[in-house]
């Protein structure tokens, strides 16, 4: 079966560092941290992690109010996004209406702060006097999926992948096998979250969230470091467009990159701890979707969210893949963890070191634990000829992703 060749013509990005995939970009190109103390972190007894990276600065009612009613904060986020990549990708109401078009866009749970209030409301006098038609749509699991489709009168096929931390990179994934398949012309792929303290409180309970730099909190998450503590908590939103080439060339578009290759693969051996060897074996499928060598990827963009085992833990599965150090980052020491919305932001931004040629280092990174396997770690911008990248997202639970990106050289 020949498969269709799958480029990359829109990006758009809610993030810590603002509502635009340009706010994204310069953050990460000025070596910038969004990270920041969280004064609400205070109001939870016993949690010790009181940093995140919150997105500020955005206008929900760039959204109609007739849509905006049923969204949660993180659906807000999520229709952004997709404003801007279609907007940049060219689709008008036609294509959107025409069935060509479909939705992958996933969440970690829904809504944690509407559900929140839900229960609360319920729990406190048992009667649903207070409670609002639209409050199942805000919280749902499928609310970033469905508001969008709402939105844009979208009526292709509708996903809502719901994996933790590789959310993102696995409706990217599944948009790509869709589109390679011939069961869509184009895909609207991404993830996005909200903050909320219990999700702070999550990874506090597991001993996995920084807990040492809440006076200086523009200072950690230093994924590979030596001296890291563990994660932080962040959210926004990332969704691209993905398209056939046949399509994009017909339409004109202009094409920003190339979906080559894509793996999920499950590890079921710990539910919470990451075993290296099932993370290569994820790795090697996706290089083997894309049908290159391992010798040929340039770059790897790396999950690594400063935590001691999941750092460790890829680096060796990197370094089991590779027979010489491979060029590495990550950037969560800029964006803290995004969550759902992570695989999608990171892939918007490896797009970009692509076409510029240009890699974002790993932020705070200084003294490589001698635990992680040797690799050629990025610590300052580096420019150079780049033409694949490997992009990996895997999240607790045993969900692992990988995907292959090329720059597209017009060819």
């Amino acid at each position: 079966m020949s498969l269709n060749r799958v480029v990359i013509t829109g990006m758009g990005a809610v993030s810590p560092f603002g509502g635009t995939v340009a706010d994204l970009l310069s953050g990460l190109y000025e070596g910038r941290s969004a990270v920041a103390y969280y004064e609400a972190l205070r109001q939870v007894q016993g949690l010790r992690s009181l940093v995140a990276s919150r997105v500020q600065g955005i206008d929900p009612k760039q959204i109609a109010r007739k849509h905006r009613r049923s969204m949660s904060k993180m659906s807000i986020y999520a229709t952004l996004a997709a404003t801007e990549a279609m907007a940049q990708a060219g689709i008008d109401e036609e294509l959107c209406a025409s069935g060509d078009l479909g939705v992958a866009v996933g969440s970690t749970v829904g809504s944690t702060e509407v559900t929140e209030a839900f229960f609360e409301d319920y729990f406190t006098d048992h009667s649903l006097e207070r409670m609002k038609s639209t409050l199942f749509f805000q919280m749902m699991n499928h609310t970033c999926a469905s508001n969008i489709a709402q939105t844009f009168n979208i009526t292709g096929r509708l996903l809502a992948p719901s994996a933790a931390c590789a959310t993102g990179s696995q409706a990217i994934g599944y948009g790509y096998e869709m589109i390679a398949q011939g069961h869509q012309q184009m895909m609207l792929c991404g993830g996005a979250d909200e903050l909320h303290p219990l999700t702070c409180a999550t990874f506090d309970v597991m001993h996995a969230a920084s807990t040492a730099y809440n006076d200086q909190a523009q200072q950690t998450p230093r994924p590979f470091a030596a001296d890291r503590d563990g994660m932080v908590c962040g959210e926004g939103s990332g969704v691209v467009v993905l398209e056939s080439l046949d399509s994009a060339l017909r339409r004109k578009a202009h094409i920003l990159g190339e979906v080559v290759g894509f793996a999920t693969v499950s590890d079921p051996g710990n539910i919470a701890n990451p075993d290296a060897r099932v993370m290569a074996h994820c790795i090697r499928k996706a290089l083997e979707s894309a049908d290159i060598d391992a010798a040929q990827v340039d770059y790897v963009n790396a999950h690594a969210t400063a935590t001691e085992q999941g750092d460790i833990a890829e680096s060796q599965a990197i370094g089991d893949v590779f027979d010489t150090p491979v060029a590495v980052s990550s950037l969560k020491g800029h964006l803290g963890h995004t969550m759902a919305a992570s695989g999608a932001l990171e892939t918007i931004a490896t797009v970009d070191m692509l076409q510029q040629g240009k890699l974002v280092p790993t932020l705070h990174l200084e003294d490589v634990d001698q635990r992680c396997c040797e690799l050629n770690y990025i610590k300052k911008i580096e420019e150079k000829p780049l033409s694949f990248a490997l992009k990996n997202n895997f999240a607790l639970g045993g969900v692992n992703t990988s995907l292959v990106l090329r720059r597209y050289d017009h060819d």
